[in-house]
Formats: structure tokens, sequence, C-alpha cells
């Protein structure tokens, strides 16, 4: 038999060895084997203080072995809680899983029922349980009794994991009361970490609410961060970084975040990683408007054991990405198996906007209507929201957008414009410019579909400016529109430009109006088009130089290379190997040869990464296609400078040239 020790001496015991500040840590070993106590403080020191999740995990783990070795029921006891880790759900996988909840329950038997460590123990099982079934009267019950036990660690641990239990969209006011407290009694139990926690989810729940004080609690945070780092919190602030760099517009520099971002929560050993580096590409990809490209990476991941059990909304992405791609048998598919047999049964979690908005994305590229209205019903009460996927690590902007998309699915336009106009400014208040964009898009969309077309051609033309400056696309709904409205009855068709070079200068005439602007490459772009009115050049040919816009009208140009990146036989020889890797795999597996299995996995990932790198839309071969890209976006910059400068010149030709020269891949003046 282990024998137990008394109350108080278990709760003296529970309040020493999990101090976070070596200040807290005893002087003198207690009674117990000094390497299991040095390894004790080791691992608390990792947890608490560093916030080093893999290394404070290896830590507890060989102090919970020797202490089951030396029948230390307690220190059992503080091995299992800590090796629980910060967060809930921490370990995934069936196994793992198994064997920390044998461990928490094992050692809750060795403890004193009323000690800390006991409720330490049962506020854990309770969160661990109500996490994975989408309830929290458990955890809530462990907290109600840290409170009458008047432990501060135990109270604050119980505190933080009740909070990961309430992160729905419905949840917010027991949120705020949670993370209240937390702060308080953070101030009582000398741990720093537990500070830093609770200002942690305080700015979570700011940015999940769009709170106008987010950023300042973000600040807050970031500033005790430089003062003394953190890992563990310290990568989930880096997530929120990227989601605000995405909001900011700079996709490329979001990119280059998120993939900082995976390395350093992969270095704290954070699982999250992986699940938060895929939602921070699928925003980046889905801005992009290539959503499509990232469905092999989205087909591995939504059956991945490392995903959180609760997190639905890659599976949603992945119907978006097929949709857009043409692959309407799969992404049909997705959605049913989301739906389940009722979208009301969807569990409220951390993830469930952010599902909701993929759920309502495929549907309008799918028509189908009935998933639209059962979307749009399950989130109508949110609409004031926006669209946070976890703790604010990824925004697709307002919830608004999504009921207005939902909205134009079903056919119901006034409804459409309501909620779009609505997105519009709450985008904008969230100063998430790509959903700003998309929303002002979509709004264009709704208004020409209600006959507004004066409307929708200014929104569109704006939207369009936007998306210039974004390096973003408009969305395909968007193509019929034309440039501009049909002409009111009785109202004079719009003057047309002319344009001459006379030496360095460039002679723009609009009706008896002129402006003379400095020769530059925009200017030539613009006189090749003005020159051609009515008809579409490609970029391509605009960046090529004089001589070949009117090639172009005869046909004669091509827009890059047509030749492929990979011919059809080296795909299937990539897709024939692929099949044997998975059955190797099965294979080496089956016979417990793990070396030999990874090795087969690591060429697996790197075959489907080229698949992915050389294939365009459903699965296309990608011809060299990267100069169209390039002077998509060079020459929509240097037209963009030169329509600046005629308005700086003339404000009225700069309007006129604003409202009628389209740009793109193809680009063009539409005067009439």
């Amino acid at each position: 038999m282990i024998a137990r020790l008394p109350s108080s001496r278990l709760a003296d015991r529970s309040r020493l060895a999990l101090a976070a500040a070596p200040g807290h840590l005893p002087t003198q070993p207690r009674p117990v084997a000094d390497e299991l106590h040095a390894t004790l403080v080791n691992g608390t020191r990792a947890l608490y203080h560093d916030g080093n999740l893999q290394a404070s995990r290896e830590w507890f783990d060989r102090a919970f072995t020797a202490a089951e070795r030396e029948q230390d029921g307690p220190s059992q006891a503080l091995a299992a809680v800590g090796y629980g880790g910060l967060w809930v759900h921490e370990h995934r996988g069936a196994a793992t899983a198994a064997l920390t909840e044998l461990r928490l329950r094992r050692a809750l038997n060795l403890v004193d029922d009323d000690s800390p460590l006991a409720v330490r123990l049962r506020a854990r099982l309770a969160a661990e349980a109500d996490y994975r079934e989408g309830t929290h009267e458990r955890v809530f019950a462990a907290v109600e009794h840290a409170r009458r036990l008047q432990d501060p660690v135990a109270l604050a641990e119980a505190l933080s994991l009740a909070h990961h239990c309430v992160m729905g969209p419905h949840e917010a006011h027991l949120r705020t009361r949670l993370v209240e407290e937390l702060i308080e009694t953070s101030l009582r139990t000398g741990r720093r970490g537990d500070l830093l926690i609770g200002l942690l989810w305080r700015t979570s729940n700011l940015l999940l609410a769009a709170d106008s004080h987010a950023e300042r609690s973000l600040r807050e945070l970031q500033g005790m961060l430089q003062e003394r780092p953190h890992a563990a919190v310290g990568f989930i602030v880096q997530a929120m970084e990227v989601m605000r760099t995405i909001r900011s517009g700079d996709l490329a520099a979001a990119e280059e975040r998120a993939n900082a971002c995976a390395k350093a929560g992969q270095a704290v050993g954070d699982i999250d990683s992986i699940g938060w580096f895929g939602a921070h590409m699928i925003a980046v990809n889905w801005y992009r408007g290539n959503l499509a490209e990232l469905i092999p990476t989205l087909r591995e991941l939504v059956n991945s054991p490392l995903l959180s059990t609760v997190d639905n909304s890659h599976l949603a992405a992945l119907a978006v990405a097929t949709a857009s791609a043409g692959d309407e048998r799969l992404a049909r598919g997705s959605l049913a198996r989301l739906a389940g047999a009722s979208w009301s049964q969807l569990p409220m979690t951390s993830s469930w906007l952010a599902t909701m908005y993929g759920v309502i994305e495929a549907a309008n590229l799918l028509g189908d209507t009935k998933t639209a209205a059962a979307a749009y019903d399950q989130l109508r009460p949110f609409g004031h929201l926006p669209i946070m996927a976890s703790m604010g690590i990824a925004c697709f902007g307002s919830a608004e957008h999504a009921l207005g998309v939902a909205s134009l699915t079903m056919g119901h336009g006034d409804q459409a414009v309501a909620h779009l106009e609505a997105a519009v400014h709450a985008n904008h208040a969230l100063q998430h410019w790509p959903a700003a964009l998309l929303s002002r898009a979509r709004l264009a969309e709704a208004l020409w579909r209600q006959g507004e077309h004066s409307r929708a051609h200014e929104l569109l033309n704006q939207a369009r400016e936007e998306a210039e400056q974004l390096a973003m696309p408009l969305p395909r709904s968007t193509e019929h529109i034309s440039r501009r409205p049909a002409a009111d009855a009785g109202r004079a068709a719009a003057p047309v430009l002319s344009c001459e070079r006379r030496g360095l200068r460039w002679h723009l005439h609009l009706g008896d109006r002129a402006a003379v602007l400095d020769a530059s490459k925009g200017m030539t772009y613009l006189a090749s088009l003005i020159a051609n009115p009515g008809f579409e050049i490609s970029a391509v040919e605009l960046a090529a130089g004089p001589g070949t816009a009117a090639d172009s009208l005869n046909g004669s140009l091509t827009t890059g290379s047509s030749q492929p990146v990979l011919d059809e036989a080296a795909k299937r020889a990539y897709k024939a190997r692929l099949s044997q890797l998975d059955d190797a795999i099965a294979e080496y597996e089956a016979h417990n040869d793990l070396v030999r299995a990874e090795r087969a996995r690591a060429e697996r990932g790197w075959l489907i990464e080229e698949l992915a790198a050389v294939t365009g839309l459903g699965g296309r071969t990608r011809s060299f296609a990267d100069a169209a890209e390039r002077a998509r976006i060079s020459v929509g910059k240097a037209i963009r400078r030169a329509v600046m400068q005629a308005t700086a010149v003339d404000p009225v030709i700069g309007d006129h040239l604003r409202s009628y020269v389209r740009t793109g891949m193809r680009c063009c003046y539409m005067p009439r």
C-alpha cells in the first residue's frame, strides 16, 4: 500500500513543488529522493516559468515513473498534474490521451480526497471530458470545489481549464467571469505563468468579441513577454499577430509569419501548431483566391489525429476548396459529413464560426439553397461577431458577410444587401481590409441583382481599386457585372479619352479638358488601352512593349508558355509511386518497422507536395505562367500610378480613368 499524506502536508507540497518562480521552490528537499525532487523542480520550472511544454512533459514523465517506483503517491500526483500541461487536450491520439487519463486517475487514488492535489487532478479530468463532449458542467463543479478549498493554485488551474470548455460564441458571458477571477487569483499564486495565461485569455476574449480595446490588451501582454519570455503564451501571441497581418492585407508577410509561427509552436511542443498553421494558410489562400491549391494538404489534414477533436473548420475549408475547383462530389460529401443528422447538432466550439463561414461559402459555390438556409438560421444570432478561429488566431471578417452570402444563395436580395452593408462597416471597424474588399464586391453583386446598377458599378470600381492595392482577385460571381451601368434614358454617353505622345510628354484630351503627363511605363500601358477602346489586352502583352497590343487583337499572342511543369506520364508515375508507398507504410506498420515506415511517409509527403506544386485547379497540370501573374501585378500598379498622376493634374480626367479602365490579367479601356 502507498501511504497517503495528511491534507495539510499535501497542500504544502502542492504549493511548493508547483510554484513557478525559483524563489518559491523548497530550499531543502522534502522526504523524497533527491533525484525525484530535482526532476519535479525542473518540470515545474519548464512548465510554469518557461512555458516549454515539450521539456516539461519529458521531466514530468520521468518524475511519474520514478515516483511510481518509489511508491510516492503525492509525487505521482504532482507529476500527473504537470504532465497534463497548461492547456486542455494537449495530448492527441487515442494511446497518448488514454495514458494521460490513466495516470491522472491512478494518482487520484493515492491522495487525500480533500487535498488541493485531488482538486487539481479532478479539474483536469473534468475539463478533458467536458471539452470532448462540448459541455462544461463537470469542470465548473471542480472550479467551485477549488473556491471552497481556498487554494489559489488549484483555483487558478481550474479556472483556466474551465475557460477551454466555454469557447463557443454563445458562452462569452461565462468566459468573462472566469478571466476576471483568474487574473485576481494569479496575484495570490505567486506564479507569473498564471497571470500571463489570465491576460492571454482576456486578450482572446476581446478579439473574439471585436472589442475596440483588444489591441490594448494584446500590447500589455506583449510587453510582459518582452520583459521575460514564456514560450507557450508567446507562441499563441505570435499566432494572433499572423491573424493581424492577414487583416492588414499583407498576405506575403502573413505567409512568412505563419511559417515562423508554426516552427515556434513545434519547438515549444504545442500540438495546435499543426492545425493553426493550416488555419493561417487557409485564410491567406482564401484571400489570394487560390484556396483550391490546398486541396491535397486539406485532404490529409482533415483526417489527422493531431487536430483537435472538436475542430471541424478544416473540413469546411475542404468543401470550399473542392467546390471552387469544380469537384462537386467531394464538396457535397464534405458538407454532408459536417452536417451529420442536423446542422443544429454541430457542436458550438471555438472553431464553429469559421466552420459555418466555410459551409456558407461552399453552399454558395454549389448553389445549395437548403444548406445555405440551414446555416443562415444557425449563424443569425451571431451576426455581430467576427468569424474567428480558436483563440483569435485566424479571422475571416464579420459574420454579417457570411449571412449576406447565404442570403444571396437563397435569392433573398434585400436581405443580402442589408447584411453585406453591415459587413462592409464591421470589417472596416476590424481593419480587416481583405474582408472589407470581399464584402464590398459581394454587395455590388447583390445590388446588381436588385437592379441598382449604378450603385453596383460604383462599389465594384472601388473594390477593383482596393484589389489592385492588395494584389487580390475579386470573387468570380462579380465577373458578369459590366464595367459601367446601362445608360439612363436621355443621358449622353461618356466622352472618349484620346492620348498622344509629344517628345517626353503624354497629352490626354477629354472633351475640352486636357492633361499633360511625364512619360512612364504606366502611361505607355494606358496609351495602348486608350488607342484600342473596348478591346481587352493581356497584361503580359502590355508589359512586352509597343507593337504587341495590335497583334493581340488578332489573337496572335499568348499569355505565357503552355509547356506543362510536369507531363502526364510523370504525373502517372508519381501517383503510382504514391499507391506503392501507401501499401508499404501499411506493411511496415503491421510489422512494427517504424524506421522504414517513417522513411516511406517522408517520401510520400514529398511526392504530395510536388504534385500540389505543379497542379492547378481541379488537378489540371500547371503551366509556366508565373510571368502572367507578375505582369498582372506590375502592370496594374504602373497604371494605377499613372491614373494618380493624371488625377493630380486634372481630377475629372483622373475620375474618368478610374471609372473606365480595368486592370487584371486582361486590361481594357471601356468608355461606352
